[in-house]
């Protein structure tokens, strides 16, 4: 498989085989491509080949990668997935339409702040640390919990919350990976018992090595970049 729609042709079919060993409903699991560190020309590539989610971690090659892939497409839906940090937060809101690495209150309100100015409204996921060698995400159920109540009482008017992410520990023992997966299927229902006002019905779960048992836990989105793209070129 040498081109980006190769690649892309054979993720989807994975996903769906996937899906249909778990015993779920075909395409019930969005794929989002991870094009950090890979060009322009890749990412309209995959557009090419019907793919219209992307994933970037760091905001700075977002902003200039995005700014020239907007005026290609349409329908595109950029997702930034890695750590924010509050001094990037403003570019973030202005070229992303989901920010999926909301781990802390704080981050909420800067987001909110931006999102009003822009008068855009921004989706999020909370991202718990479920995994012990993860190195982002909420420390805490009480500390989450305290995030998505501010969202529910209003507090972000701008901010549209959707679900939860996690990053499963980077390890080849596959029961602490499931564990890590099951930890986070069991607290988003807890909170979506808790908070039924928000509509908090999304799993971010799962990357290129475990994506096949995040299904199995209930992603409802699984995080795939090199082998879509490629090995990536670090500059």
């Amino acid at each position: 498989m040498n081109t980006v729609s190769e690649r892309l042709s054979e993720i989807k079919a994975k996903i769906n085989e996937a899906e249909k060993k778990a015993g779920r409903e075909l395409n019930s699991v969005k794929l989002l491509a991870v094009s950090k560190f890979h060009s322009e020309e890749a990412v309209m590539e995959a557009y090419r080949a019907g793919q219209f989610s992307f994933g970037e971690n760091r905001v700075q090659e977002a902003y200039s990668k995005f700014s020239e892939v907007y005026k290609n497409t349409e329908n595109v839906e950029l997702h930034i997935i890695g750590q924010l940090q509050s001094n990037k937060v403003k570019k973030a809101v202005e070229i992303a339409s989901f920010i999926e690495s909301v781990d802390r209150l704080s981050l909420i309100k800067e987001i909110e702040k931006h999102a009003a100015a822009f008068n855009k409204n921004i989706k999020i996921f909370f991202e718990y640390h479920t995994g012990e060698d993860s190195k982002s995400g909420f420390e805490s159920y009480e500390l989450l919990k305290e995030a998505v109540q501010y969202c529910a009482e209003g507090n972000a008017p701008h901010i549209i919350p959707k679900g939860f992410m996690t990053m499963a520990p980077f390890t080849d023992d596959t029961e602490k990976v499931r564990a890590s997966f099951v930890k986070m299927r069991e607290t988003a229902e807890n909170l979506k018992k808790e908070f039924p006002s928000l509509d908090l019905t999304e799993l971010s779960m799962g990357m290129s090595g475990d994506f096949e048992i995040a299904i199995q836990e209930g992603s409802t989105e699984v995080r795939i970049g090199t082998a879509i793209f490629g090995e990536r070129i670090y500059s």
